[in-house]
This record gives C-alpha cells, structure tokens and sequence, in this order.
C-alpha cells in the first residue's frame, strides 16, 4: 500500500478540535441504532426503551498528568470522573466502565493496585460497575483509557445544539480553581527541583487541590434538574475552560451568547490565588479547565423554579448568531468572547 508522503500538516495547526473535526467529517453512519456519533460529550444508541449514551477518554502521563505530584490513587479516581462527568452532561446515568491501561516497568503491582483503588472507589461512589477492559506494556509511562456507558430515556437526553435564543446560559458551582490548583502544584515542583529538602507549601490550598486531584462529577445536579422539572435545552461539562465550551453550544445550536463576567461563579480562594500568579481570575476560569461543572442553557420561563438555588448560577443568555459571541466586562464593555485553553494559559 503506497502512502503519499509529500505534503505535511503539522497537528498543531489544526488545534485539538479542529483535529477531531477533521478526522470525523468523513464518517458515515450505518447502523440505525446509531442516533448520534461524534460532536457531543458521548454517542447516542437506540437498543430499546431507553438508549444507551458511550463516552471515552484518555489520559497519558506527561500530557494530563505528572505522577511528580499526583497520587496514583487520586488518578484513579479523576480517571472514572472525567469520563462519568460526560455521561451527566448527556443528561443520562452512567452504569458501568471498561478500562484499558498501557503501564511501564517502572510501576509495581502495588501501584498498580493503588491506581485500581481509586477507580473502584469513584465506582462505588457513583453506583458504576467496571465491567472489562484492557491491559497491555507501555515504552512511554502510563496511559489510562476509560469508556463510560450510561443509560435515558430518549425524551431526556439533552444534546448540545438545542439552545435557543432567549435561553438563560447556566453553569454549575464555581470555575478556575482546578487551574489554580495545577498552579500551586507545579510551583511547589519547581521550588522541589531546586530544593529537594523544601518541604511543600500547600496550606490553606485544599480547595483548589482537591479541585485538580480529586474532581467530582455533578450527579447531583443532574437530579436537582429532575426534581424542580427543569430540563436543559443543550448542555455540556466544562472540561477545557468555560469559554470553550460554550463555544461548543453557540457553534452547535447555531446561536450567539451575552456572557457577563461579573455573574462568573468563581471562589475566594481561587480568586486570591490567581492575584499571587499575577493572573487574571476571569481568565482562569475562562480558560483554565478540568473543573467538570455542568454548563446547560435553560428556557427563559424556568428562571423563577431556579432563581434562589444556590447549587447553580446564570451568568449569560442565548442571542441570535448574528450578534456573535460576547464577553460583557465588569466595566460594561462588550468584547468577542474567546477560547484560549490551555496552551493559551501557559504563554
């Protein structure tokens, strides 16, 4: 088989999105137990009464995790929550897992009970079964791949394309400090390098590190919603900063957004901790990533069944396309809404 090696595109021209755009654009759907394929938080299948949602995710060391600071057992555990959190953002119940992991020699069968430990752990916490999986040798670290499959009825499944204009743009708990905790840990690395005798300095930081190491997915939520009779028009999980993902709606749905930065959730503690980095807390909640909120647009009639919850926050609303996508700044000012990510962050 001849491959035509004479033009090149670098990977990172694309960006991670417009990689996964470009490699999806040619599927085609066969199977008309199919209803939804790639572009949302998990694929849709139809085998029943309810349908089954299937979601899956990776974390490589060196890429999502430095093992300098993170504990083999809190790995676990954000390993089956990351995945989890995009079944809840599906509006749907996850129910059981498979795990697939490439390890070197360098790890021990008690890391790697360590490892296991934590994700039995989410599992139990979270009523899942871990049902199968994989295990093969790694040249390169750690590579841990989880598939999550969860379960709705098809009237319940809320997508991200159903926004509509008028719509009140939601978001759950509070946003940056899974950043902010990142921060405090590779600074804390740093200061080891340099000094291997340094004890760490981490108090006062638990919040912002249990945001990083030991991230929860929003069932709870997910069942508030039930409870009040709220079901979200579109709805995602903030994995890669809040302004990417509501870039994800606005492009799905076909819509624009008013976002007002003073009605972003963000914590004393992250606050306080991003003006130590000399970083703008706004951004770090915009960009930051990994806190695993539910970010969902509801109908503007339901703002009286939510209006004195405190488990969430409106902080926008749904325009037309036309109108664009806009950041109204603590001034007043209104500038277009942007989706650095992470590597954003780092420069």
């Amino acid at each position: 088989m001849d491959f035509d090696n004479t033009t090149r595109t670098d990977l990172s021209s694309l960006g991670e999105f417009g990689l996964i755009n470009h490699l999806t654009q040619h599927i085609e759907i066969k199977n008309p137990e199919t209803i939804y394929g790639t572009g949302d938080d998990a694929a849709v299948l139809n085998f029943g009464d309810n349908h089954t949602v299937v979601t899956t995710d990776m974390l490589v060391e060196g890429v999502h995790f430095d093992l300098s600071y993170v504990p083999l057992k809190h790995l676990g555990y954000k390993s089956v929550v990351v995945n989890l959190s995009d079944v809840y953002a599906m509006n749907a119940q996850p129910k059981q897992i498979t795990v697939a992991i490439a390890i070197s020699s360098k790890f021990s069968l008690e890391a790697v009970e360590e490892l296991y430990a934590g994700m039995l752990m989410a599992c139990k916490k979270y009523e899942v079964d871990l049902v199968g999986g994989d295990t093969t040798s790694s040249t390169s670290g750690l590579i841990i791949s989880i598939t999550a499959i969860g379960v709705a009825k098809k009237e319940d499944i809320v997508y991200r394309s159903g926004a509509k204009e008028t719509d009140l743009l939601c978001v759950s708990g509070d946003l940056g400090g899974a950043y902010m905790g990142l921060q405090i840990l590779e600074r804390e690395k740093a200061v080891f390098k340099e000094n291997p005798n340094l004890q760490p300095d981490l108090e006062g930081k638990d919040y912002i590190l249990e945001r990083q190491l030991k991230p929860e997915a929003q069932r709870e939520i997910i069942h508030l919603l039930e409870q009040i009779k709220v079901k979200p028009t579109a709805m995602i999980d903030v994995s890669d900063g809040l302004a990417s993902e509501i870039m994800h709606i606005c492009k799905q749905s076909n819509v624009g957004v008013e976002l007002y930065e003073e009605k972003i959730p963000i914590d004393p503690l992250t606050y306080e901790t991003a003006r130590e980095f000399n970083l703008d807390p706004t951004l770090c909640a915009l960009s930051g990533g990994e806190d695993y909120e539910l970010l969902f647009t509801i109908p503007i009639g339901d703002y009286d069944k939510i209006k004195h919850l405190p488990d969430f926050t409106v902080i926008g609303h749904i325009t037309n396309e036309a109108k664009g996508k806009n950041l109204i700044t603590k001034s007043g000012t209104s500038v277009e809404l942007k989706a650095q990510g992470w590597d954003g962050l780092k420069h």
